[in-house]
């Protein structure tokens, strides 16, 4: 296993209220010397970007609005992140590639490699974001060539974007049904429960399978792709991470509950095994239990205008392989009443686990079961459920200086509810 995959790194967080209500946000600890850094940025995506070609050519980053400041991928709050996975339709075999983002006008620290693709490889791409709302920008035809998504019209997706990812999926999934594609079984955690999926109701938040588990290395402003020769050139780089459901699920979920998330070879890092959400997804897909999580209409990525939008809705579910609707109405209800039924009791129940592993994000929280109860407090919050089920918001958060250091639950195990005495809590540990 890819060891330094599973190192401590700097995380996001949901943030209440925040631009673009129900983003995940980097705290901006890293980046005092611009307490409010532009929060909308966007990607010029390279020509031909589904060839080996212009997967090894870098992204561009710029701001949207120039009058709002520059964007930089050096700076934590405003990083993109490209993920692709790849798919040979003649074995099934997939790989995964993350092509490099840089500051327009950049050069890299260390030149992107150039990735052997098979025969008629089938490439998908997709894309995450640190501040509120990333913009895809055309190249001489790329988005197009790209089959690129960016959202419905003019309503983007804020974080979240792909390409080519409906064929990508539905050749994974012809070459799972041909049994030429295996995909890992889930097995059980510590906890004795199936490991989570980020179709897990257990584990999802308000705007589920976005971003990705893409990583960078940082020196100044310069950008290189996280391989193993890269490292080796650039011995004092920093690692430049996504805060995503996928990484929180794989890096630290994962790591405290004992499983083992579904890797494949990156083909810039000699083979070296790797995550992906295309990989998280097609795991949910073949074994997450009933009741499965699928993005609902309440998800603000999903809307317009704070409205629920069904063909946004099926284009973002389309990007993620997740069945599309006719009709999104009654869906948010039963989304919210799952999280409050499911998530408090296994948070819970986990709690002596999750509570000695480090937290995502020591700014919002002090170990990993305190930064899942607050995040699932802010998403019952994002999500509008205090106005579709009863009973209020199941998570009551101890704080200190802002940061949550205990939570009990309105319903938690044993009759450990709201009000209870709260249980002791562990230093978030080092690792």
């Amino acid at each position: 296993m890819r060891t330094r995959k599973y190192a401590a790194i700097a995380f996001a967080v949901l943030v209440v209220g925040a631009v673009g209500v129900g983003t995940e946000m980097s705290y901006a600890g890293q980046n005092k010397q611009q307490a409010a850094p532009n929060p909308d940025c966007s990607l010029i995506v390279p020509p031909k970007p589904l060839t080996a070609t212009g997967l090894a050519t870098p992204y561009q980053l710029v701001a949207t609005n120039r009058r709002q400041g520059a964007c930089h991928e050096a700076n934590s709050a405003q990083a993109a992140f490209v993920q692709a996975s790849v798919v040979d339709p003649a074995t099934g075999r997939v790989t995964v590639y993350n092509p490099l983002v840089i500051d327009q006008g950049t050069r890299p620290a260390v030149a992107p490699v150039v990735p052997a693709l098979p025969k008629n490889a089938v490439v998908g791409i997709w894309f995450g974001f640190n501040g509120a709302n990333l913009t895809l920008n055309d190249d001489r035809g790329s988005l197009q060539a790209g089959a690129c998504v960016n959202g419905q019209g003019n309503s983007i997706f804020t974080q979240f974007a792909y390409c080519n990812a409906p064929a990508f999926f539905s050749t994974a999934n012809a070459a799972i049904k041909a049994g030429k594609l295996k995909v890992p079984p889930l097995g059980k955690g510590r906890d004795g429960n199936p490991c989570p999926t980020t179709r897990d109701f257990t584990v999802i938040d308000q705007d589920q399978s976005d971003n990705v588990t893409s990583e960078y290395l940082i020196r100044g402003r310069s950008v290189a792709q996280d391989t193993a020769a890269a490292r080796a050139k650039l011995p004092n780089a920093t690692v430049q991470t996504n805060g995503s459901d996928n990484l929180l699920l794989v890096q630290f979920v994962d790591q405290a509950l004992g499983c083992t998330p579904f890797e494949a070879p990156d083909l810039a890092d000699n083979g070296t095994p790797t995550t992906s959400l295309a990989l998280d997804e097609l795991q949910a897909a073949a074994d997450q239990g009933a009741p499965v999580a699928v993005v609902p209409p309440n998800d603000p990525m999903t809307q317009v205008n704070g409205h629920g939008n069904t063909p946004k809705l099926n284009l973002y579910r389309q990007g993620v392989d997740m069945p599309t609707i006719k009709h999104a109405g009654g869906l948010a209800a039963p989304y919210c009443q799952s999280m409050v039924d499911l998530a408090p009791k296994r948070l819970q129940q986990d709690r002596r686990f999750t509570q000695r592993v480090g937290s995502p994000d020591p700014a919002a929280a002090n170990n990993l079961f305190t930064f899942l109860a607050q995040r699932l407090s802010a998403s019952f919050t994002n999500l509008g459920c205090d106005q579709l089920v009863k009973g209020g918001n199941p998570v009551k958060l101890k704080t200190r200086n802002g940061v949550a250091v205990d939570a009990t639950f309105a319903a938690a195990p044993g009759g450990s509810g709201r009000g209870s005495s709260p249980a002791p809590t562990v230093s978030a540990s080092k690792y």
